[in-house]
């Protein structure tokens, strides 16, 4: 496999899986859906990858297997998010910014929670940065542990499953395997289409907050959810 001349290598799906091979791919899949330190990793576009590169046979593993092992470091690491939430509670909301940390992106996630719900758990794994932060909030509300499992490993399939088998269906066209360094390299500005916009949304806010004038103020962030919202009863 050939490594992307786009953005830094370590960031590069196709080095990720020529370095680290599946095993590594699993381990960026967990800490994506549930650790902190995940949310920059490029889960969608490593899954699209995967079943790409497995089709056109440059990946030596059964894509069946792949599959299954990928639903289940999905499913596993929104497990270690929601406990990670649970035990930290409301104590996030106030955890300082730092280089891996901004508070914003655990802002968003809790909008993002309390605008959807459970279900919240499914959309956001199609949502780069949410969905690492969600599982977290899920534990902060307390979210009924019934209605958790049912939904992560919905979510889990849906995203896990349903991205790498997207990559497989079309490595099968005669076109894309002709072209798979460009097929690769669209795939990667394709997954950061939400960050940026995500990032003109907030430019915009901002620069709406600064015409309102200084007497306006910074728009408070919400507080943190609520406990019993979605609690076990």
């Amino acid at each position: 496999m050939n490594t992307l001349a786009l953005g830094p290598s370590w960031l590069d799906p196709d080095y990720l899986l020529n370095q680290f091979g599946i095993y590594g791919l699993l381990l960026i899949v967990f800490a994506e859906s549930g650790l902190l330190i995940g949310f920059f990793l490029p889960g969608d576009s490593l899954l699209f990858t995967t079943g790409l590169l497995i089709t056109t046979s440059q990946l030596k593993f059964p894509l069946w297997l792949a599959i299954v092992l990928i639903c289940v470091a999905a499913v596993v690491g929104d497990q270690a998010g929601y406990l990670f939430g649970k035990k930290v509670g409301p104590a996030l909301f106030k955890r300082p910014d730092s280089r891996l940390f901004k508070q914003e992106n655990v802002t968003k996630a809790s909008e993002f929670f309390d605008k959807h719900g459970p279900k919240s758990l499914v959309l956001a794994r199609f949502v780069p940065i949410v969905r690492t932060f969600t599982p977290i909030i899920a534990g902060v509300s307390s979210m009924r542990y019934r209605s958790f499992i049912t939904f992560n490993i919905l979510g889990g399939i849906l995203w896990g499953a349903g991205v790498t088998l997207l990559g497989a269906w079309l490595g099968q066209i005669a076109f894309v395997r002709e072209n798979i360094e460009a097929m690769l390299i669209l795939i990667v500005l394709v997954s950061v289409v939400p960050i940026i916009i995500e990032f003109v949304k907030a430019r915009g806010q901002s620069k709406r907050a600064a015409a309102a004038g200084p007497g306006a103020g910074p728009t408070p962030p919400p507080a943190p959810p609520q406990r019993g919202r979605h609690a076990k009863r």
